[in-house]
């Protein structure tokens, strides 16, 4: 989501006549879109902006920015000013688009400007966006949570839900067509959410379900889902789709239902377990995988039991793993009964050790296997292989020519690892 953010704020900046530069010294305007979701993507931010002072006082005119999520919690933009007095520019996440008349201002008046909105506001469409290169291009299709699981801060600084029409959304895919882009990634911080705001109703299975029937759109993907609100029909959907991809993420956090219940997740070990089932049943080629956090307070040794003996029931072919970290501002910072450091992260080794050789296993079957692959570019590591995705987002290197760049190939798979697979075009 940030990503995509900065994508619609660097578009906004070259409309202004702006220039991106990877020199700091030749920069005018330089903005920080921050994160806050862990405490540590914060505390870099602080580092970054101590960073920055020496230049403002070389370069008095240049405007040193902050947006996004970090800005948005409470008294945060006092605490900015304060300890960062060089900063000039403060916004948050819900008036990106405002950027151009802020600037303005700062450079009319020659003062700093602070513009935090406390609500969220109606959605801007049509705003500029200078978009990355390669064949896939992100998509937000709705803005804001409803959620409120007890560890995350997102709803506090995103604002609740708020879903893009349709016809917009279909609009804007189309047009990354015509620019050469293959593939969509449909955000939301719940894309199985989407629609229950509009007029008419609508629902994220009726949405792909449209953007399938878009010519030239080879894949579709979408992130991220939670597993209380995948229902049946999405899941129907998706398995008589042509273009969405049989890749399901479907972060589960934690194996027991005690710390899934202090979670405030909505679902219980057995209703992932059932959902995983059908899943399968209907899309047995499909890939899942998830996002586990470990140490959340409360956490005994049986709930750290129940979170492998999810792996091993499951069996994901990959999976986000995370040490609980406080975030301040959320009710799981002040919970009783906080895990020690140590016991994290003896947990956490323990959980990447049974992941990646799960992960390891269930590539193993892979050998042999003919896959399509949607080529997007040269592997950084070696440029003597391209590198492409199969529908079920497993990366595949191999030898071929850069005339193939954004197209999509048949390739057998003949040597696997535990991140990647190896391959040769047919």
């Amino acid at each position: 989501m940030n990503e995509r953010d900065s994508e619609i704020l660097a578009g906004m900046l070259q409309e202004m006549g702006y220039q991106p530069t990877s020199e700091l010294k030749e920069a005018d305007i330089i903005l920080l879109n921050t994160c806050c979701v862990r405490e540590t993507a914060e505390n870099k931010v602080w580092g970054r902006i101590g960073e920055l002072k020496a230049l403002k006082g070389e370069f008095p005119d240049l405007i040193i920015g902050i947006c996004g999520c970090m800005t948005q919690q409470p008294d945060m933009a006092a605490k900015i000013k304060k300890r960062a007095p060089h900063v000039e520019l403060i916004f948050g996440t819900h008036n990106i688009h405002r950027l151009p008349e802020l600037v303005d201002k700062i450079k009319v008046e020659r003062q700093s400007v602070i513009e935090i909105l406390e609500t969220e506001g109606n959605i801007v469409e049509n705003l500029p966006s200078k978009r990355a290169e390669g064949i896939r291009a992100y998509v937000t299709i709705m803005y804001g949570c409803n959620n409120f699981c007890t560890y995350c801060i997102v709803p506090y600084v995103r604002g609740r839900e708020r879903s893009r029409q349709p016809d917009d959304i279909i609009r804007e895919v189309q047009e990354l067509i015509r620019e050469g882009y293959k593939e969509v990634m449909l955000l939301g911080q719940n894309v199985n959410s989407y629609g229950k705001d509009l007029e008419p109703k609508t629902q994220f299975a009726d949405l792909l379900q449209k953007l399938d029937a878009i010519e030239d759109l080879a894949r579709i993907r979408y992130m991220t889902s939670h597993p209380r609100d995948f229902d049946d029909r999405l899941i129907d959907v998706i398995a008589s789709s042509k273009k969405v991809c049989e890749h399901f993420h479907l972060p589960v956090q934690a194996g027991g239902n005690n710390v899934l219940k202090e979670m405030n997740r909505g679902y219980t070990k057995e209703m992932y377990l059932e959902l995983v089932n059908k899943i399968r049943t209907k899309i047995p080629q499909s890939s899942i995988t998830t996002d586990i956090i470990v140490g959340f307070p409360g956490e005994t040794d049986d709930d750290f039991k129940e979170t492998l003996d999810l792996l091993q029931q499951v069996r994901f072919d990959a999976a986000f793993t995370f040490v609980y970290n406080k975030r301040s501002g959320t009710p799981a910072a002040e919970m009783a009964g906080q895990v020690h450091d140590q016991v994290k992260k003896e947990r956490i080794q323990k959980l990447i050790k049974l992941q990646n050789k799960i992960s390891h296993e269930i590539n193993l079957v892979q050998l042999g296997r003919t896959h399509e692959i949607l080529i997007e570019g040269i592997n950084s590591a070696n440029p003597d292989l391209l590198e492409g995705r199969t529908r079920t987002n497993k990366l595949v290197l191999f030898k071929g020519t850069s005339e193939m760049i954004g197209n999509l190939f048949n390739v057998r798979i003949s040597d696997s690892g535990t991140w990647h697979l190896d391959g040769e075009l047919i």
